[in-house]
């Protein structure tokens, strides 16, 4: 193998490398390992039949398989940081070890991990045109405000109270509208009126009589708000928890692939040096 091939494979190596652990350059870098093989290069290399020799002796296919060696270890890492990376992508199977399973179960533990703003998102938007009826709790007939996110979160498993006020006190607080999720509940009206929160700024409530449950742009500020209410987390435990796991693992071993590339430049700066 020539140094223009050897460099060809290393480069490649190297540039799988950065795309797995994220490495963006605005123009190609030349490897460390070429700018080695250069230097080798510029401190004398004498050509034979059988191949390239480096003027101190050392035969090409030596420092090749030097190379090879070196860089056995990061095709390795390589591998595994692309199959993690998969997994964590929707692969059907994440394998991080046992550690990170027992992590995944843990904080599932901290709540149910099935319901997240998402689904309220979903089940909210199945009440859409139904009629608002001042006291009503009959989808087939009209719901009022609270009526409407009561039955919302109850197609859902959980329970909550049935008038807008006593709503206002369930789940946490969110600090500020710019921190709601799909999913919150918005408390306006000093407690009068509550909607569900679907992101962009928008809301799904059931308004007033003669109108029906509809969706609509929010124009209060957090000083006309009352209250933000989280009552489940906005987005399930379970996937939170994996994708926490899976991005360490996918970090760590792009962390050590870079090491051993590193290792391997080194050992081919020192085959070379040592060659001339």
């Amino acid at each position: 193998m020539g140094f223009s091939e050897m460099a060809s494979r290393i480069g490649s190596i190297q540039g799988t490398l950065a795309s797995v652990s994220g490495a963006v350059a605005s123009e190609p870098a030349v490897p460390r390992t070429v700018q080695a093989m250069n230097a080798a290069g510029s401190l004398g290399l004498a050509q034979s039949g059988s191949g390239t020799i480096l003027s101190g002796g050392t035969a090409s296919a030596d420092f090749t398989q030097l190379l090879e060696e070196a860089l056995d270890p990061a095709r390795t890492a390589v591998t595994e940081t692309k199959r993690v990376a998969g997994d964590a992508t929707g692969s059907p199977r994440l394998d991080v070890g046992k550690s990170a399973v027992n992590e995944v179960d843990d904080a599932a533990k901290a709540g149910d991990g099935k319901t997240d703003g998402a689904d309220v998102v979903r089940e909210s938007r199945k009440y859409l045109g139904v009629p608002y009826v001042w006291g009503g709790n009959n989808p087939d007939i009209g719901l009022d405000c609270s009526s409407f996110v009561q039955h919302t979160f109850r197609d859902l498993g959980i329970q909550l109270p049935r008038v807008a006020r006593d709503q206002a006190k369930e789940g946490t607080e969110v600090p500020s509208l710019a921190q709601a999720k799909p999913g919150d509940l918005i408390v306006t009206r000093g407690g009068g009126h509550i909607g569900i929160y679907l992101g962009d700024n928008k809301m799904i409530h059931a308004p007033r009589p003669g109108e029906t449950v509809s969706i609509r742009k929010l124009f209060e500020t957090d000083a006309q708000i009352m209250t933000i209410r989280r009552i489940v987390p906005s987005e399930s435990t379970n996937q939170a928890a994996t994708k926490t796991v899976a991005d360490s693992s996918v970090r760590n071993s792009a962390a050590q692939a870079a090491g051993f590339t590193a290792s391997a430049q080194r050992a081919a700066f020192a085959s070379a040096v040592r060659g001339a």
